[in-house]
């Protein structure tokens, strides 16, 4: 069982608590997850990042606008938003049914609304000491608040296939992969596993992703629905076997006892433990700033060298120590008869 770590909040005065098996990963160990909440976090100005029903009914004023929809079917979406359980896929299924425009009309413009940067400016850190990053939202904050930071920050979707190969290997510190595409290209905007036939039926790219669950722990962090997706489930979970002896992490609001242990029993199946940042949203960016704070500090510049050109995370960690300690081995060996040959 793991144990925790405590670290003084200076604008609450009360203890975080970290488990020990997270906050000593190295950065490069990690794969972060981001989810709606960290938009909603950096810009609460917009209500569409705020949440699934928030996006929908976002989208669904702008399709009434541009008379993109249907009336009867502008209804039907607002009685699913009231009524259905899965935000995600009623999403999906609006966003599929009518013009990708209307996500530029509700995404337009964001940056002047980056607010409170303080989890993007968490996140940055991490990705610069070799952490990777994908996401579920349409978004691109994170990459507009590091290109203000000076940052070569690049946006790549599924469809790139050299690019996702490059990204999965290491070699795309500052790169974003959004798998659902994002708003700056409707075209690109995919939102079922159909929609990536050439990606999930490449063997190449598939092994290279699933191998990532496989070696690196994801750190889902503002995630909500990300185990429900059914492209992050193609992606990632289906064909990697033995999930439940994997070490990945997820960051959540407390909403209630009950709730919340039900969620780290079903989480641990999938190889997930469940934290708690706290029982109230506003302490989420805190926590991501000191949860950031504590994994840099087990940042290891010749780690980084070994995992950022490799595809097997720690486990290449493992195989390249081995061929320093064989090479070093082989080098001694030499010296030795080379010290034989001259006293003989």
């Amino acid at each position: 069982m793991d144990s925790v770590e405590k670290t003084p909040n200076k604008s609450e005065q009360k203890s975080r608590k970290f488990l020990k098996s997270l906050i000593r990963k190295q950065p490069q160990e990690l794969l972060l997850v981001i989810g709606t909440g960290v938009s909603a976090a950096v810009a609460p100005g917009i209500p569409a990042l705020c949440s699934w029903r928030s996006c929908i009914e976002a989208v669904l004023e702008a399709a009434e606008q541009l008379e993109v929809l249907h009336p009867g079917d502008v209804a039907e979406f607002r009685r699913k938003v009231t009524k259905d359980r899965d935000l995600l896929v009623v999403a999906h299924d609006l966003i599929r049914k009518m013009s990708p425009d209307c996500l530029m009309e509700v995404f337009d413009d964001l940056e002047p609304h980056i607010q409170k940067p303080l989890v993007l400016q968490s996140i940055l850190s991490l990705m610069e000491r070799g952490t990777m990053v994908l996401t579920t939202n349409y978004d691109n904050l994170l990459e507009l608040f590091g290109q203000q930071q000076n940052k070569p920050m690049e946006s790549l979707d599924l469809k790139d296939k050299t690019k996702v190969l490059q990204w999965a290997r290491g070699h795309m510190r500052y790169g974003v992969l959004h798998i659902h595409g994002l708003y700056t290209d409707p075209c690109g905007l995919v939102l079922d596993p159909s929609g990536y036939k050439d990606v999930t039926q490449d063997a190449e790219v598939m092994e290279a992703l699933q191998n990532l669950y496989r070696t690196k722990s994801f750190l889902f962090v503002g995630c909500g629905e990300t185990l429900r997706d059914q492209i992050f489930q193609a992606l990632f979970l289906y064909s990697v076997p033995n999930k439940v002896d994997l070490e990945h992490y997820m960051v959540v609001l407390k909403e209630g006892e009950d709730h919340f242990f039900k969620q780290q029993a079903d989480m641990l199946l999938h190889g997930i433990k469940v934290v708690s940042y706290g029982d109230c949203f506003d302490d989420f960016p805190g926590y991501v700033q000191d949860l950031a704070t504590q994994i840099c500090k087990q940042w290891s510049p010749d780690a980084d060298q070994v995992d950022s050109t490799t595809l097997l995370g720690n486990a290449c960690q493992d195989c390249a120590k081995r061929k320093l300690e064989e090479n070093g081995t082989e080098v001694a060996k030499k010296l030795r008869q080379s010290e034989d040959a001259g006293g003989s």
